[in-house]
């Protein structure tokens, strides 16, 4: 992730500088010049978008979406009685300045040593007030790096436990405890996902750090390859392909995880004037390839497909996910590319993520775009806007840099970061679904404001995640036995689970909302949830009970489809 950073900035060639045609695909803008101070996310503005029957309205970081339907029959009244004449256009207004479906991850790390030689009460107070913070600033959803350096920061049946935990590859924690396991009952607990993320290749980040006498290395070395000051295992080699799936298939099958993640080190990032040290493999299974570009590229191929069978034989509500690198390939190595000039997933990291999702060997796609709006070769605008344009058919949501965000003022205005025109621009896309932080830790420690901004603008409701309808698309039943009951912790609101037939139907999480009295009742709209839950209960805040209110609740299975809705109507 650092390093993805690092090749953005620093080696980029010049290139000519450039903002992309907002006219072509049907875009109006109009900018209020009302002054904006101290609150970064308040920009004002108005945005129509007209595509496909489809006009958005954007009103500073308000997002309604309003569809065009066609009358085509005469006889279609309208709800006040009136017969609508062929051609009519009736007007569906959905206000999505809050979301009810977005993907809000962020990503906490362990390369950095930040847990290094930590206690096991002190790394878990630690643990829990990131997650307590990031659960404040909206987030749904953890990536937690478990495998930085073909180890472990959790009981592994196959590879050591790791120096970023222990300061010692192999030596176990004192007293025994396992994070991951830790990690996913506390994420679980707040209602947000844990997707676990492992480095497939990568061994050794420097040759000087010693591996455990337990590690793979020592009984095949011949799987590994040295290049620059790295260790790797050789991406050519069916057997280093089968380790990785062993380790993929421990995890999902003795882990209640959600997902799957890997990061953007495929082929390691090249150094200068030195290639990777791979011609033997290539002459021993390079038959059928004309250069070593195709067939790296094959390699990671076969990785990508295998871990994604793996998973899906396992447990077939478990995602597998990729963050790649922020640029898939510029226009001058292929005018289908972006317009940018730095390092490729294709060419230079022989990662073909647009095969991946459209063969459907991926279930989503995080790009890292690390850069900001208006730079000269990795423009964030123009990287967004080719992305969500090649989503090929698969979640797409956005790697957000949070440093780089707040570092870089808005080029229309200089007086506030860019997060406001970031966000705008994220959610103007049908095609992006949501985003990922990066990292975790300036969330948490609210650098530039972001987590104020992200509580009180754009996260001030909350989301669920959305749906995989590709991998189940059944909602689970509805809820049973919904009634209010006094008991001696207050007035709660009980309901039963309802019965499944199997996993893929079970409920996990429910939803609550609640309406005023005579309010419509609107499922669709985040700020009527007053709860997400892993319980059948909640808590209702009664006061004299003179007023009267309507309580729904919905149940959501493991890929958030969501039930049938079941009401009750209580004083308060």
């Amino acid at each position: 992730m650092n390093r993805c950073e690092d090749w953005g900035v620093g080696t980029f060639a010049q290139s000519r500088e450039g903002s992309p045609n907002v006219s072509e695909g049907g875009y109006m803008e109009i900018w209020n010049s009302s002054s904006v101070r101290n609150v970064s996310y308040c920009r004002e503005s108005l945005r129509i978008q007209v595509r496909n029957g489809l006009m958005r309205l954007f009103v500073g970081l308000c997002l309604c979406t309003v569809s065009f339907s066609v009358c085509l029959a005469s006889s279609v009244a309208s709800p006040k009685k009136k017969e609508r004449k062929e051609g009519d256009v009736q007007l569906l207004v959905q206000n999505e300045r809050y979301p009810k479906r977005e993907f809000r991850a962020a990503w906490i790390q362990s390369v950095n040593g930040q847990f290094k030689g930590m206690d096991a009460a002190t790394m878990k107070q630690n643990l829990i007030r990131q997650l307590d913070a990031l659960q404040q600033a909206g987030i749904n959803a953890i990536i937690f790096q478990v495998r930085p350096e073909a180890d472990a920061l959790y009981a592994s049946l196959l590879e050591p436990w790791s120096r970023f935990l222990t300061g010692e590859q192999g030596k176990a924690p004192e007293p025994m405890w396992d994070p991951m396991a830790f990690m996913i009952d506390e994420c679980h607990r707040r209602c947000m996902e844990f997707h676990a993320w492992i480095n497939p290749y990568r061994v050794k980040t420097n040759l000087a750090n010693p591996l455990a006498p337990t590690h793979v290395y020592h009984i095949h070395p011949e799987w590994f390859v040295t290049y620059g000051n790295q260790l790797f295992f050789d991406p050519a080699l069916p057997e280093s392909r089968r380790h990785i799936c062993m380790v993929v298939t421990d995890i999902v099958s003795r882990y209640d995880v959600d997902a799957i993640h890997m990061d953007d080190y495929f082929y390691p990032y090249p150094i200068k004037g030195e290639d990777f040290p791979d011609d033997a493999s290539f002459a021993r299974y390079g038959g059928g390839f004309d250069n070593k570009a195709d067939w790296r590229r094959s390699n990671v191929n076969l990785l990508i497909r295998k871990i994604h069978e793996t998973v899906r034989e396992l447990k077939p509500w478990v995602k597998f996910g990729v963050s790649p690198f922020g640029i898939y390939r510029n226009q001058q190595s292929d005018p289908l590319g972006s317009a940018t000039r730095g390092l490729q997933n294709y060419d230079d990291l022989y990662a073909d993520v647009l095969l991946w999702a459209r063969e459907g060997w991926i279930d989503y796609n995080i790009p890292q775009i690390y850069w900001q709006i208006g730079h000269p070769v990795a423009d964030y605008q123009v990287l967004v806007d080719w992305w969500a344009k090649h989503a090929e058919g698969r979640p797409l949501f956005i790697g957000q840099s949070v440093m780089n965000t707040v570092q870089n003022p808005d080029p229309k205005r200089p007086d506030i970061n860019q997060m406001p025109a970031k966000m705008q621009l994220q959610r103007s896309y049908q095609t992006i679904q949501g985003s990922c932080q990066w990292p975790a830790s300036a969330v948490v420690e609210n650098v530039g404001n972001y987590a104020g901004a992200l509580k009180a603008e754009y996260h001030r409701f909350p989301a669920l995640p959305p749906r995989f309808e590709f991998m189940d698309h059944m909602a689970p039943g509805k809820v049973k036995k919904l009634m209010p009951v006094w008991t001696e912790d207050g007035y709660i609101l009980f309901w039963t689970a309802p019965k499944y037939r199997s996993e893929m139907d079970r409920a996990v999480q429910y939803v609550v909302y609640r309406f005023a009295k005579d309010e419509p009742v609107d499922l669709n709209d985040a700020s009527n949830i007053v709860a997400v839950t892993r319980n059948t209960f909640y808590k209702l805040p009664y006061k004299d009970g003179k007023k009267r209110y309507t309580y729904v609740v919905t149940a959501l299975d493991r890929l958030h489809n969501e039930s049938k809705s079941v009401k009750k109507k209580v004083k308060l």
